[in-house]
């Protein structure tokens, strides 16, 4: 391995996000807004930055529309040292299919890997929130001599149907002795029998063991081409996987809440409550640290503004997130999460709720535990999350949770 080896970074970011619909109804998982004035996508993207990894290659499928416009108009770098983010589309190059699962992505794109001529590869997922220095695990990864490196992040052992299991070596806790899909049992870590190592969905990987393994993978018959079920256990079966602790990763700025803070936001609720962490006190998400930013681009727009400090009526927000653009004009906000350009008119309340752009809030409507899209009105004395079976009759998704979903552009009038 050379001293300074040549990195490829490539974002698996194809998933098709069926668990977060109707959110995911017109743009792919990666594309959905969060936190404000972030993209999902934006969280992988920036670490890789934030680690010094600048040649970076995104693979996207389903309704990738959004999603690429953001890229190539946020993720711009300069040419002149080589640097880019670049988003490839499925390109059916073996076959008329679309991506069979994530190990069939990478082999699909297995040209772009061979003109870049990379030593390491760098494979992280698109959908989860977190901050990681990808440089730590690549470092651990070279010392341990292994072929492929799979990031595990730690998890109650009574969850461990709910994720990859890595089971490590006792003798040499960098090592995968096995590796595990769901399984209903298991055993615990050498130093807390309690938690289990659970796959984070980021590997790295030797150039050419990755291209083996793909190669033999494809030919396959008992596979789903899946990184994590089907490559990493093929390494662990040779004795040649290893495994980084998350917890070891240290992140400039960070604190003692928020340390090796992860969040798979796959469905509706894991939406919902990673939200919630952002708006906490203490948040267990800290967007405010400077020295490990989130890097995005919401566009030139003037600050927020709050106006109306009568007695009858107060444009007020508390424990919220406001982004900019947004006027609060006479109305109560409680425990939300306002996105860019949305309004919220008098005598309205937004309270446990969840507004992206350019949401509509007329007078005397009412907000509570709602995900509210993209471009929804709600008109004068409107409600959402009041009333279950009322959402429900006007075609609202609601969560076993209580969770109200509104989709895109839907006009609230009651």
């Amino acid at each position: 391995m050379a001293k300074n080896p040549k990195i490829l970074s490539i974002v698996l970011a194809g998933g098709e996000g069926t668990r977060l619909m109707p959110l995911t109804r017109d743009r792919a998982k990666p594309a959905v807004p969060f936190g404000g004035v972030f993209r999902l996508i934006d969280f992988p993207l920036s670490n890789l930055v934030n680690s010094g990894y600048m040649q970076t290659v995104v693979l996207t499928q389903y309704k990738s529309h959004s999603l690429d416009r953001h890229i190539s108009t946020v993720w711009r770098f300069s040419p002149l040292l080589g640097n880019y983010v670049s988003p490839v589309p499925a390109q059916q190059r073996l076959g008329k299919h679309w991506y069979l699962g994530s190990a069939d992505a990478i082999y699909q794109t297995i040209n772009i890997i061979e003109d870049v001529q990379p030593d390491i590869v760098v494979i992280v997922g698109a959908d989860h929130v977190y901050r990681m220095d990808f440089q730590q695990m690549v470092q651990q990864h070279i010392d341990s001599g292994a072929e492929f490196t799979v990031a595990g992040i730690r998890q109650p052992i009574s969850q461990s149907n709910q994720f990859g299991v890595i089971e490590v070596d006792p003798e040499h806790p960098n090592m995968i002795k096995s590796f595990q899909e769901k399984p209903q049992t298991t055993t615990g870590l050498p130093d807390d029998p309690n938690s289990i190592l659970a796959s984070m969905g980021n590997y790295v990987a030797n150039t050419d063991a990755l291209f083996e393994a793909l190669s033999l993978d494809e030919k396959a018959e008992d596979t789903k081409h899946d990184m994590g079920g089907d490559i990493a256990p093929y390494f662990a079966s040779r004795n040649e996987a290893g495994v980084y602790d998350f917890n070891s990763n240290e992140i400039p700025g960070a604190t003692p809440t928020d340390h090796a803070y992860w969040r798979d936001v796959g469905t509706l609720r894991q939406f919902y409550d990673a939200h919630m962490d952002l708006i906490s006190y203490v948040p267990e998400f800290n967007l405010y640290n400077t020295e490990w930013p989130i890097y995005t681009l919401s566009g030139n727009l003037p600050p927020a503004k709050f106006v109306h400090a009568g007695r009858d009526r107060l444009g007020h927000a508390t424990d919220s997130i406001v982004s900019p653009g947004v006027i609060v004009s006479g109305g109560e906000v409680h425990h939300s999460v306002l996105s860019p350009n949305v309004r919220i008119h008098s005598w309205s309340q937004v309270v446990d709720s969840i507004l992206f752009d350019n949401v509509t809030i007329n007078r005397r409507a009412r907000v509570y535990k709602a995900i509210l899209d993209k471009n929804v009105v709600l008109t004068e004395n409107s409600t959402v999350g009041i009333d279950t079976e009322h959402d429900l009759a006007r075609g609202f998704t609601v969560t076993p949770d209580g969770i109200t979903v509104v989709p895109k552009g839907t006009v609230v009038d009651d």
